[in-house]
Formats: C-alpha cells, sequence, structure tokens
C-alpha cells in the first residue's frame, strides 16, 4: 500500500507547503520559470536573485510572483544591497534568503514586509547569529554542495544535527551534495525540516542554464568536482576567497593554478588570458558549480515532477528505515 506521501513537518507548516523541499536560489539559473515550477510541485521556489542584478529581477520576479503558489528569493547578503531587496519584497514573496556575510542590515526590513527570513549559515558562529537574529528558518549548508559555499567547512552529515539543537526550535534545512529523495529523507532523519536542493535542480526543464551545462551536469560525477577560489579569482569575481571558495566539475584553470591562489591574484596578465580564452571559446564562460551529489543526475525532467520523485522516494526511503 502506498502511504501518503506529504511528509508534514515545521517547515512545510510554516509556508504552506506540500513537501519538505525547496529550491536553492542559484544565482542566475534558478530564474522564474524554475522557481514557479518547484512551486507548483509542492515544495518552496526560492528566485536565485544573487548579486540583486535589478534588470534581471525585473524580468523574473513577476514570473514566479505570478504563480499563485507559496515562493521567495533569495540573495549573496555580502552582494546585493538594500534597493535590489525592496525591489523583490514589492512583489510579496513568502520568505527572503540571505546567504553568505551578514544579514542583519536587511531583516527587519524583510520581517516588516511580512516575509520569512531564511538564513543560511557555514559554520557554528554564523548558525548562532541567525539565531540571535531571530531567523524564521536556517539552512545548514555542508561543504559537499556546489556552488559556493565556507572553505573551511563541515561535511552536512555531522554539521546538520549540531545546528538542529544549537537551533532548535527554529526550524532547519539542510543542504550540500542532496540529490535524491533517499537525501531528503536522510535529512529529516537528523533532525532537519527539510532539504534545499541546488544542483539536481539545475538539470531540469526549466533551469537558466546553458544546455551544455545541464548535460555536464547529467555527465559528471562527484570525483570530478573540486572546491577552490582559483576561478573565481581568475574570472575577477569578488568573492571573499579567503571565506568562501567554489565546487564545480572540473575545469583548465583549475589543473594550471591549483595550489597557487595567491600567486594567480597577484597576476593581472593570468587574469586576462582568463579572459582572452573565454573570448575565444577555449574555456566556457562559467563555472558548471556541482556538488558531490552529481552522480545521481542522469536526467533532465521537469522541476515540478521532480519534486513528486524526491517526495515520493524519501517517503519510501523513510518506511524502509522504519523496518529496521
Amino acid at each position: 500500500m502506498m502511504r501518503d506521501m506529504a511528509l508534514s513537518t515545521a517547515f512545510t507548516k510554516l509556508f504552506g507547503v506540500q513537501h519538505p523541499i525547496a529550491l536553492a536560489p542559484m544565482g542566475g539559473s534558478a530564474g522564474g520559470a524554475l522557481a514557479t515550477a518547484v512551486s507548483r510541485g509542492g515544495g518552496l521556489g526560492l528566485l536565485g536573485g544573487g548579486y540583486g542584478d535589478r534588470e534581471w529581477l525585473a524580468r523574473e520576479l513577476p514570473i514566479v510572483a505570478g504563480g499563485g503558489r507559496p515562493w521567495g528569493v533569495g540573495f549573496l547578503t555580502w552582494a546585493a544591497g538594500v534597493s535590489a531587496i525592496e525591489q523583490a519584497l514589492e512583489y510579496g514573496p513568502g520568505a527572503v534568503m540571505l546567504s553568505f556575510g551578514d544579514p542583519s542590515p536587511f531583516v527587519e526590513r524583510i520581517r516588516a514586509a511580512g516575509a520569512a527570513v531564511i538564513v543560511q549559515v557555514t559554520d557554528l558562529e554564523e548558525a548562532r547569529r541567525a539565531v540571535d537574529l531571530g531567523a524564521d528558518v536556517i539552512v545548514a549548508q555542508g561543504s559537499e554542495g556546489g556552488g559556493h559555499g565556507a572553505r573551511r567547512g563541515r561535511a552536512t552529515l555531522p554539521f546538520v544535527p549540531v545546528v538542529v539543537d544549537l537551533a532548535a526550535p527554529v526550524p532547519v534545512l539542510a543542504a550540500g551534495g542532496i540529490a535524491d529523495g533517499r537525501g531528503v529523507a536522510a535529512a529529516l532523519v537528523l533532525g532537519a525540516a527539510g532539504a534545499l536542493i541546488g544542483t539536481r535542480f539545475q538539470a531540469t526543464a526549466e533551469a537558466l542554464v546553458d544546455p551544455s551545462i545541464a548535460e555536464a551536469i547529467v555527465r559528471g560525477r562527484g570525483e570530478d568536482t573540486e572546491r577552490s577560489g582559483v576561478l573565481d579569482i581568475a574570472r575577477g569575481a569578488r568573492w571573499q576567497t579567503t571565506k568562501y571558495t567554489a565546487r564545480t566539475l572540473g575545469h583548465p584553470y583549475l589543473d594550471r593554478w591549483r595550489g597557487r591562489e595567491a600567486e594567480l591574484a597577484a597576476d593581472s596578465r593570468a587574469r586576462r588570458a582568463y579572459q582572452d580564452d573565454v573570448a575565444r571559446g577555449d574555456v566556457p564562460p562559467l563555472p558548471v558549480w556541482a556538488g558531490e551529489g552529481v552522480d545521481l543526475i542522469d536526467d533532465l525532467p521537469p522541476a515540478a515532477d521532480l519534486v513528486a520523485a524526491l517526495a515520493a522516494q524519501a517517503d519510501e526511503a523513510l518506511a524502509r528505515a522504519g523496518r529496521y
């Protein structure tokens, strides 16, 4: 007999969603169509506001805001200004997620607009600060995750329960390396109220990524991923690479500059060479952000169908675990 696949948690109750699954607000690739599809599938779609590009937001916000389902938006706290967050708040999101940096300048504005405050943390100091700020939800990001995270981060499995204990009764979402329903089930067993999923949703029909990136994710393996600051330095990105690095699939510049980040940062000719290589098509214009769970991705489904499939697999995994 099939069980009821509506896994009720503090997270699903807070946002009125069916499944304890949230879309990671991946800058640029988590656009309005993807966020809407995740919400339509019963999860919480979070638009990837990233650096707070006003033109991009103006294009994508109306799409997700018009979807008729709970939704939110996420920003890089150190990069997005107050004006970008206020622009998003005009559309009435149910939540605003803040990652990487001090969220305190934005919390009261978000709360005053009636949106929940979600804060992503990568260590216990950040988790304590999020609790002190009164975050409504805390995302505990493990180092297996794709894209940016703590240079000296901790693995998802040991990190999540520590944050759950620290933050209680604030609901916690697990993030980092979760790419199927078994990972969602594991997050719930660890005490989390759900999972925030990124790489798996990059490989969907609605993701705003070049087809070559989606194909690379489908072909990728976990051992092909690497956490490094090299590509941010080469691209001239403004990330604080001493604290935050990025997990990506392999790249020629990783091989060329591995272990030589300081040398690369001091070499303006090398950084110009990177831009020249991009212009010639010798290297891709963007790194392929991918987490260690990339092995579990072998197709490009519609995101709404994926949410349902993840929830069904999580439900099955929990039922199986209950028989032991």
